[in-house]
């Protein structure tokens, strides 16, 4: 309403933007600078709407934080969570036609909304307390591709929390494996045949998932087995991941939310998911994988072509 005041009054008295910049600015600190003139319209004392839109998402992609949760630290101890923030559009809008319609230099703070973390150090201690379900595979770190592979992957899915009636995507939340985002070339299997590709390895890590989820009696909403056995896990206990092709995903059916917790380390892959002390939930007997290290994955040399798939 403001705004439309604004407008009215430069009309009635006919003020015209000038040439001089208004300078934007987050945290007191320059973050751009513009001219009047460059959001007049033709022969009007307003400003062009369709600017100042592209402005306004300019502003906000350069000054979002976004919020972090809690997290449990490499040590066992909480990180506390971290407030983010987002532009404030009404606000900026406000200050964008004071300015505008000012005389002389402006300068324009830029006004924030906060953002907060769904998980704080509070709901985390909570849901830390009872374990409700566990499984460990085992794999040749030796091979340091595929070793690294699982281990980047493990730490992604890491400190995840699903909340009652919330849904888990693999693909979703581990994201598309490439170099860019540290990703390796190591085996995986195509069409039942063994071939390399980038990522190779964490389907170990999904598989994990999989059965600690499904012994903690979580609801299974998609999972698809390879096209060979693998041998980190007993058969039929699989799941099987591609970015753009089959996901793992699960929902959470109980009253509390559970939280994910996963390590990669010396050889053994593990997963557990805990919940809060009042959780009703129905475990699963799901079998448990041998400690011996698969036959085909022994080898101490790391040899890609004798490791296991994805």
């Amino acid at each position: 309403m403001r705004c439309c005041w604004l407008w009215i009054a430069s009309a009635a008295f006919g003020l015209q933007p000038m040439q001089d910049p208004i300078t934007i600015q987050n945290d007191q600190a320059p973050l751009l600078s513009v001219n009047r003139a460059e959001f007049a319209l033709p022969a009007l004392p307003l400003a062009d709407p369709d600017k100042l839109d592209r402005l306004l998402r300019d502003v906000e992609a350069r000054v979002y934080q976004a919020p972090r949760n809690a997290t449990i630290g490499p040590s066992g101890g909480i990180v506390p969570e971290q407030p983010g923030r987002r532009l404030d559009r009404s606000a900026f809008t406000d200050r964008f036609y004071a300015a505008y319609f000012g005389q002389g230099p402006a300068f324009l703070d830029v006004p924030f909304s906060p953002l907060y973390p769904k998980v704080d150090a509070e709901l985390l201690a909570t849901i830390r307390e009872k374990p409700i379900g566990h499984y460990v595979t085992y794999f040749n770190p030796g091979n340091k591709n595929r070793a690294h592979n699982i281990k980047l992957a493990a730490q992604t899915i890491n400190n995840y929390v699903v909340f009652p009636s919330e849904s888990f995507s693999f693909n979703r939340i581990v994201g598309v494996r490439t170099r860019n985002r540290g990703y390796l070339r190591a085996p995986v299997i195509v069409r039942g045949e063994m071939a390399e590709d980038i990522g190779g390895g964490i389907c170990q890590v999904s598989s994990t998932l999989f059965n600690a989820v499904d012994r903690a009696g979580l609801q299974i909403l998609a999972r698809y087995s390879h096209s060979r056995h693998v041998p980190y896990v007993p058969p039929g206990r699989d799941a099987t991941v591609s970015w753009g092709g089959p996901d793992f995903a699960f929902r959470n059916p109980y009253n509390q939310p559970i939280l994910i917790r996963a390590l990669a380390s010396g050889g053994r892959m593990f997963v557990s998911i805990y919940s809060s002390d009042v959780v009703n939930y129905k475990p699963r007997e799901v079998p448990g994988m041998s400690k011996r290290l698969p036959e085909e994955i022994r080898a101490d040399s790391g040899d890609e072509a004798r490791e296991s798939s994805r």
